[in-house]
C-alpha cells in the first residue's frame, strides 16, 4: 500500500466521518427518530414555512422559463457544456412537465383553477407550507450543500472495495451502492436517490446498476415506517411489522434485477462506456482493506479544494431545487387527482383481488384498491385503510405492502423521473406491479401467523 502523508488520512477520516454523522445516524428529536440532516431541514423549515409555497413556485417558474428559452438555443459544443446548459437543456417532454409542474404550484399558491388542482387532497397537499415539496426543498438545501461529505472524500470508495463481494453476487451491484441503501435505510429515501443519481452521473454506476439502486434499495426509513404503522392503528406490531417489510425488501433486492426490466437495461456508462469488472479486482498483494484504504485516500487527496466542496455542494442544491421539484409537483398532483377524483385505482385494483383472496386476505376488495393506490402515494393506503378496513389482519397486509412498495409517484417516482438514472414512467408501473405481486404472499403469510 502506498504511503499518504498525515492531512490526507485526516482529509479521508474527518468528512466522512461527520457525513456519517449527518446522514446515517438518527437522534431522538421531537419523539421521533430522525439523521441531523432532516433536523436540521425540519428546524429551518419550520422558521421559513409561511414563504415555502411562493419560494418553491418561483424556483419552478425559473426551471420552466430556462428550459423553453434553451430549447431554442442551439448548443454549438454539446459535449462541453455548461453547468447552466445541464440544468435547463432537458428535451421537450421535460420541458412541458417542470411548464405543468410551474402552473399547477401558480394555481395552488394562488388559489385559481379547478379544485381538483388546488385541493388540500392534491397539489394543496404536496405544497402548503407543511407539505411535502416545502420539506423537500428543505432537504434538497442541507443534502445538497453537504453531500459532498459522502461523495468527495473517499467514503465510497473504502466501503465500496469491502462490500463488493457481497453486493456484486448477490445483487448484482458494486459495493459502494451499500452506502446508498444505508443512507435510505436510516435516513430517508430520497437521500438514496440523489445519492445515486450523482454517482451516475459521476460515471460510478452503469444504467443498469443506477436503475437497480434507485428502485430497488431507496428503501423507506425507519422514522416514516413508524408513522404508517401507526396510522394503521397497529402501533404495536411495529417489530414484526418492519421485519417483514426488511425480509420482503431482501428477497425483492435479489429478484428484481434479475428479471425485466431491470435486467434489460444496459450495462454501459452514462458516457457510453462498456462495464468494466476490472475495476472490482483486487491487485496482487493487496487485501479488501489495504486496496480499499488507498482508493479512499487517493480520492480524498485530490479534494483539498474548499471552493470546489462549496461549488459542488450549491450545484447540487440548484440541480435538485429545479430538476426534482417540478416534477414531484407534475406528476404527484396528476397521480393524487386521479386518486381523489376517480375510481381509476379502484378498476386498477381489481386484478389483484383473487390473488388477495387466494391469499385468505378478509375484506379483499376494499384492500385491492389501496394497494393499488399506493402508487401515487405512499401514505394513502394507510390513510384509506385505517377508514376503510376493520380487519387487522388486512391492515397489516396493507401497511407492509404499502412500503415494501417503494415506487410511488409524489416522492421516490417522482424524484426517479426528475433524475438523470434510466428509468421512465412505464419501467417504475411495472417494478410496482413486481414489487407487489412478489411480495404480497409474504406479507400475507406473516399476517396469517400474527393475527
Amino acid at each position: 500500500m502506498k504511503k499518504f502523508s498525515l492531512s490526507t488520512w485526516l482529509l479521508f477520516l474527518i468528512p466522512s466521518i461527520i457525513g456519517i454523522f449527518l446522514f446515517m445516524i438518527p437522534f431522538k428529536f421531537d419523539g421521533e427518530w430522525k439523521i441531523p440532516v432532516a433536523i436540521l431541514a425540519n428546524l429551518v423549515a419550520g422558521y421559513v414555512e409561511p414563504i415555502m409555497p411562493w419560494t418553491v413556485t418561483i424556483v419552478m417558474i425559473l426551471a420552466a422559463l430556462g428550459s423553453i428559452i434553451y430549447q431554442f438555443k442551439k448548443d454549438p459544443n454539446p459535449e462541453d457544456q455548461t453547468f447552466f446548459e445541464k440544468l435547463f437543456q432537458v428535451n421537450w417532454f421535460w420541458t412541458i412537465v417542470r411548464i405543468v409542474g410551474a402552473v399547477f404550484a401558480v394555481m395552488v399558491v394562488a388559489n385559481i383553477g379547478p379544485e381538483a388542482v388546488t385541493s388540500e387532497d392534491t397539489g394543496g397537499l404536496l405544497l402548503s407550507t407543511t407539505g411535502l415539496l416545502s420539506f423537500l426543498f428543505t432537504i434538497f438545501l442541507f443534502a445538497g450543500l453537504l453531500l459532498p461529505l459522502l461523495l468527495n472524500f473517499g467514503l465510497l470508495e473504502f466501503f465500496g472495495t469491502m462490500m463488493v463481494k457481497i453486493m456484486r453476487p448477490l445483487f448484482k451491484l458494486p459495493g459502494r451502492s451499500s452506502i446508498d441503501a444505508l443512507a435510505s435505510w436510516i435516513g430517508d429515501g430520497t437521500i438514496g436517490v440523489l445519492l445515486t443519481s450523482k454517482q451516475y452521473e459521476e460515471g460510478f454506476y452503469t444504467k443498469r446498476e443506477a436503475a437497480i439502486i434507485g428502485t430497488t434499495f431507496s428503501v423507506v426509513s425507519i422514522t416514516f415506517s413508524i408513522v404508517v404503522i401507526e396510522q394503521i392503528g397497529l402501533g404495536s406490531y411495529f417489530l414484526p411489522f418492519y421485519a417483514t417489510v426488511v425480509f420482503s425488501g431482501i428477497v425483492l433486492a435479489f429478484i428484481m434485477p434479475r428479471i425485466f426490466p431491470l435486467s434489460r437495461k444496459p450495462d454501459e456508462y452514462i458516457d457510453g462506456r462498456p462495464f468494466d469488472e476490472t475495476t472490482e479486482t483486487l491487485p496482487e498483494g493487496y487485501n479488501v482493506v489495504t486496496h480499499g484504504l488507498e482508493n479512499a485516500l487517493s480520492t480524498a487527496n485530490k479534494n483539498r479544494s474548499v471552493t470546489k466542496f462549496i461549488t459542488d455542494g450549491l450545484k447540487n442544491v440548484l440541480d435538485m431545487w429545479m430538476g426534482v421539484a417540478p416534477v414531484v409537483m407534475a406528476f404527484g398532483t396528476i397521480a393524487l387527482m386521479l386518486a381523489t377524483y376517480t375510481d381509476v385505482f379502484v378498476w386498477l385494483g381489481k386484478p389483484f383481488v383473487p390473488l388477495l383472496m387466494v391469499l385468505g386476505i378478509p375484506e379483499a376488495a376494499e384492500a385491492a384498491q389501496t394497494i393499488v393506490v399506493g402508487f401515487a402515494d405512499m401514505f394513502l393506503p394507510a390513510l384509506l385503510g385505517g377508514e376503510l378496513i376493520e380487519s387487522e389482519l388486512t391492515r397489516f397486509v396493507i401497511a407492509a405492502t404499502s412500503v415494501t412498495q417503494l415506487i410511488y409517484m409524489s416522492e421516490v417516482g417522482g424524484l426517479l423521473l426528475g433524475s438523470k438514472i434510466p428509468v421512465n414512467f412505464l419501467d417504475l408501473l411495472i417494478i410496482f406491479v413486481l414489487r407487489t405481486v412478489i411480495a404480497l404472499p409474504i406479507i400475507a403469510g406473516v399476517a396469517h401467523l400474527l393475527f
